[in-house]
């Protein structure tokens, strides 16, 4: 590169025409820019500093040998000696051997000798707040979803989880990140805490009438806030520094809701504050729109090398690159899991068509997201109200003056005045993602700067999408890439964006298709736990029910946010909601069509 740069100025000392000046400039600013690039991307720091866990020989040759059916299950098995033993033990074993790189056999045997099974720091707990009939049950009037919903609380007994001593004593030797309180997990592969999966299941817990558990958890976030500064993807160091959609405000509004609980707003305000400083400070972009200048918010993960727990998966995705073009992919995948839509042709920017891009055109920094600003135009409304609550006249004033400016950017550069509702913005070609997305109406329940007009609207544009076709439920995407955040497949958050977004309305129109949603969610729900007996991550929104595919791993079973938002509706619409209907009518509508066919 220095050669090329080197030439480049030689030629230009010489050059007489114009045409040749320019076209020598244009060469040198591209080298220029790969350089820069290059340096940035070789610059990124790892996951995070462990050289077991994040970086380093160790984990590349296991996850390359391909010991386990899930990259995942290795970062999370503790060690049984501290790092810097079991580090010295594998560099003398690669210094024995010819090549420097040790034979699957040689590896499994020094992982069984070094490392303790997954799981093993943490252990079963019960709720001791959990009853078998809680009061929400009274209000449903479908006895089998009634029955259901007895069921499902049921489940956060077996998604309870505590740490074991020794996490919090030598957490040197553990990917998981300690926290003080118990826990309820998602389920399946996800056997620690997750960031925006746990509003869900704070809603549930609290309509389960468990506020100490939910509670609990809340006080966990506002440690990692105090202790890191921010709220990590997951609770693994590997996650340590990416985040997720930051919900922890309408966790705590959601538990002071429930219990009026001032004290503890007051006694941990400063921590929400400190959670979206973050926000700010780190994931902050400005955009030039109209002639104007204004602050939003994108996914941003500036942090290099695969991601740990899916390493072969991210390194057999940049095959073919060269090193800085890999870094800044891997960086831009890591963006994408902060979203929580890992992954998705949302944050896909190809150079052609949709239809042809890959994963290797995940591009998630150079959009900003719909719902990321909707959530924190929805965090410094609520920052103001707290800080009102509690007689703080002039925090008050700065975060209402905060969420005013995000409404009007929010509606300068996100609203779409051709479509009529709010899109992703593409910061690389200026434009609007106009692809149907569930977030598109997430600030009608973020309460971004919405009015009537604007929600008749972004009703009409629901109403006229495709997306409304599907029997069982709002589908991710309308695009099919085999990526698990697109179609078919639907998942309880993003119907909750929706659904309760539609409720939030004064129109009676929009108020009926939340109900509509929610009657179609919670039969589909209902249906494929009779014939699996499980609740799952994500569901298919076509065919007769079935849970969702895609992705990196097989569909989980569980689930934590799943069973949250089913209780959530199952509290909203207990009175109204009828467990018989659309798929038990869509499979006789089959059969009678099939006996009319043989008569004829």
């Amino acid at each position: 590169m220095g050669k090329v740069q080197q030439l480049s100025l030689q030629q230009l000392s010489t050059a007489n025409n114009c045409s040749t000046r320019m076209a020598w400039w244009v060469l040198l600013g591209i080298c220029v820019a790969v350089a820069g690039q290059q340096a940035v991307a070789s610059s990124l720091p790892p996951p995070c500093d462990s050289e077991i866990y994040c970086t380093g020989e160790l984990l590349r040759q296991v996850q390359q040998a391909k010991l386990f059916t899930d990259d995942k299950f290795f970062v999370d098995m503790p060690l049984k000696e501290s790092p810097e033993v079991v580090l010295e033990r594998f560099q003398k074993l690669v210094n024995e051997t010819p090549g420097r790189d040790l034979t699957q056999e040689q590896l499994k045997v020094f992982v069984d000798e070094n490392f303790s099974p997954r799981g093993q720091e943490l252990e079963n707990w019960e709720p001791p707040d959990w009853t078998d009939s809680p009061p929400l049950l009274q209000g449903i009037a479908d006895k089998k979803l009634q029955s259901w919903a007895r069921d499902l609380n049921a489940i956060w007994r077996q998604l309870g989880r505590q740490m074991k001593p020794e996490v919090k004593t030598s957490p040197d030797r553990h990917s998981l990140i300690y926290v003080p309180n118990p826990l309820i997990v998602p389920g399946g592969r996800f056997i620690e805490y997750y960031y925006w999966d746990s509003f869900w299941v704070i809603e549930g817990l609290l309509l389960s009438n468990m506020t100490a558990t939910a509670k609990g958890m809340i006080e966990n976030f506002l440690y990692l806030v105090d202790k890191l500064g921010h709220i990590p993807n997951g609770g693994r160091v590997y996650y340590e520094r990416r985040s997720q959609p930051p919900f922890l405000t309408l966790m705590v509004e959601s538990y002071w809701k429930h219990t009026n609980d001032t004290d503890f707003l007051r006694h941990n305000l400063h921590l929400l504050e400190a959670e979206y400083q973050f926000w700010q400070d780190h994931r902050a972009v400005n955009v030039s729109f109209g002639g104007k200048e204004y602050t939003l918010n994108r996914y941003n993960v500036q942090v290099g090398g695969p991601r740990p727990e899916s390493y072969m998966k991210d390194v057999e995705t940049a095959a073919g690159l060269d090193e800085g073009a890999r870094e800044i992919l891997w960086a831009e995948l890591k963006s994408a899991a902060e979203s929580g839509w890992d992954f998705s042709s949302r944050w896909f920017l190809p150079e052609s068509s949709l239809l042809a891009a890959s994963l290797k055109d995940t591009k998630t920094s150079a959009i900003v997201p719909v719902d990321l600003n909707a959530i924190l135009c929805r965090v410094e409304q609520l920052l103001a109200t707290f800080y009102g609550v509690l007689g703080n006249s002039e925090k008050a004033n700065f975060f209402q003056a905060a969420h005013e400016r995000r409404v009007a950017a929010v509606r300068a550069v996100l609203w779409s005045n051709s479509t009529e509702v709010w899109l992703d913005y593409n910061l690389q070609q200026e434009r609007h993602n106009e692809a149907f997305y569930p977030t598109n109406l997430m600030p009608l329940w973020m309460e971004c700067g919405v009015d009537v007009a604007t929600s008749e609207k972004a009703l009409r544009y629901l109403e006229s999408s495709s997306a409304l076709s599907y029997p069982h439920g709002v589908p991710t995407s309308l695009v099919r890439t085999q990526q698990q955040w697109d179609l078919p497949n639907a998942w309880a958050p993003l119907q909750d964006m929706v659904i309760s977004g539609l409720a939030k309305s004064s129109l009676p129109r929009a108020q009926e298709l939340a109900f509509t949603l929610a009657q179609r969610w919670i039969r589909m729900n209902l249906a494929v736990y009779e014939k699996y007996h499980y609740m799952y991550e994500k569901y298919d929104v076509e065919g007769d029910g079935k849970p969702g595919g895609g992705g990196e791993y097989q569909v989980q079973e569980g689930f934590g946010w799943t069973n949250g938002l089913a209780l959530r509706l199952l509290h909203l619409y207990g009175d109204r909601l009828t467990s018989a209907g659309t798929l038990l009518f869509r499979s006789w509508l089959c059969v009678g069509a099939c006996l009319v066919l043989s008569l004829i």
